[in-house]
């Protein structure tokens, strides 16, 4: 899911919000619910992206799913929802959650691999990482069985592509040139 710069700047807006008045915690797990609710539900996507159901009717349906949430959560929901952006709502929460993490000094990378990786090459790899990035890494493994063998390190826009499937294409555009 990629954020729009509307989505950025009210993440943005809630993030310093909840800084501010000291509700970083709980402002930053709403969130993480409306994301989750949006990721597996499409029914709700499609509620928040419909035009027939008017702000009023949306804001007082988020009050009954989201009754748990944290009031400054709430308040920002329904100014959201006045201004008629309510299906930004998804993009909103993935963006806070990028943004908080930047923000707490978290790096999200992914690694790609086609088999499980051994603790030892895991920690080589992480080890690498470490030494030229400042922050806590945050780690996910993903296994795909087309890379041959090897692996990929994605970091925001960075990739480091070791996979033997990569080492295989570039060997086959040198030698068709």
């Amino acid at each position: 899911m990629k954020g729009t710069k509307a989505a950025s700047r009210y993440a943005k807006a809630l993030l310093e919000l909840a800084i501010e008045t000291k509700k970083l915690d709980s402002v930053a797990a709403d969130m993480n619910y409306l994301l989750e609710t949006s990721k597996e539900t499409t029914e709700f996507v499609t509620f928040l992206k419909s035009p027939v159901i008017n702000s009023s009717k949306k804001i007082s349906i988020f009050q009954e799913i989201f009754g748990q949430f944290e009031d400054l959560t709430m308040l920002f929901i329904k100014q959201v929802a006045n201004n008629r952006r309510e299906f930004l709502l998804p993009e909103i929460a993935f963006s806070f959650d990028a943004q908080l993490k930047e923000y707490k000094g978290i790096v999200p990378i992914t690694i790609v691999s086609a088999a499980p990786l051994n603790s030892a090459t895991r920690e080589s790899i992480l080890n690498k990482i470490n030494a030229s990035v400042k922050g806590e890494l945050e780690v996910s493994e993903v296994i795909d069985a087309d890379l041959i063998g090897g692996f990929m390190v994605r970091m925001g826009d960075m990739q480091i592509d070791a996979s033997v499937a990569s080492q295989l294409n570039n060997l086959k555009q040198r030698l068709t040139r």
